[in-house]
């Protein structure tokens, strides 16, 4: 998703006192750099402008949760929604930190002392030509990577509107040996499936017609 330059976006961030500009000095450090370490510990990857992890971490403060974006305007716009909600929650941000860095190198800056929880993955790019399926957050060599610091048992939460890369991606969760738990074609009609928060892709696309495909899968390596 492109996105106008927001000059603001890099002073901001820097100034901020959760995000982190150089995350390749804190890999298998992550816990530290919360309140309480000892809390569940959660990563969306691709996190764009905010509205899903300022909802989910503000709403579960017994939980610690690090977004993970590559474009400064994306992490800008993340920054101030968190902002904005915890503010009127009246809540300290002690809970999320905001990063740039490049998901496909994400070894770079986790490791398996972070011990991640679950992982999140909200409508990510599709990556539509076969040549750039490698590209894909939720292709297997990039599971196979997950894998390196999710827990045992960990879980990744993902949801898409892109059918084929809802399929695909099926595929790529049993040839990395994770377990799916739950799939949906239809996440609106599931009720129970999870504790949805939508974001501002899968409200636009829900108005279109758009069925939101999604899917639980276990780290059963």
């Amino acid at each position: 998703m492109r996105i106008r330059y927001k000059p603001w976006a890099r002073k901001e961030l820097e100034e901020s006192k959760f995000y982190r500009e150089y995350p390749e000095t804190l890999k298998g450090k992550w816990r530290k750099e919360f309140k309480n370490e000892n809390q569940p510990f959660f990563v969306e990857l691709g996190c764009g402008k905010g509205s899903f992890i300022a909802q989910k971490a503000c709403k579960h403060p017994e939980n610690n949760y690090l977004a993970i974006d590559l474009v400064d305007p994306m992490l800008g716009l993340a920054k101030r929604k968190i902002e904005e909600l915890y503010a009127n929650a009246k809540k300290e941000i002690d809970n999320v930190i905001l990063t740039r860095f490049d998901i496909e190198r994400i070894l770079l800056i986790l490791d398996t002392p972070d011990k991640v929880d679950g992982i999140y993955i909200n409508f990510c790019n599709p990556w539509p030509r076969g040549k750039h399926h490698k590209k894909r957050l939720t292709h297997t060599r990039q599971l196979k990577h997950y894998q390196e610091f999710l827990k045992p048992e960990g879980k990744i939460y993902f949801k898409t509107d892109d059918e084929e890369l809802f399929e695909h991606s099926i595929r790529y969760f049993e040839e990395a040996r994770f377990t799916i738990e739950k799939q949906t074609k239809d996440l609106h009609q599931e009720v129970d499936f999870w504790e949805n928060i939508e974001t501002e892709h899968e409200k636009m696309f829900s108005e279109q017609g758009i069925k939101i495909k999604a899917l639980i899968a276990k780290n059963t390596k």
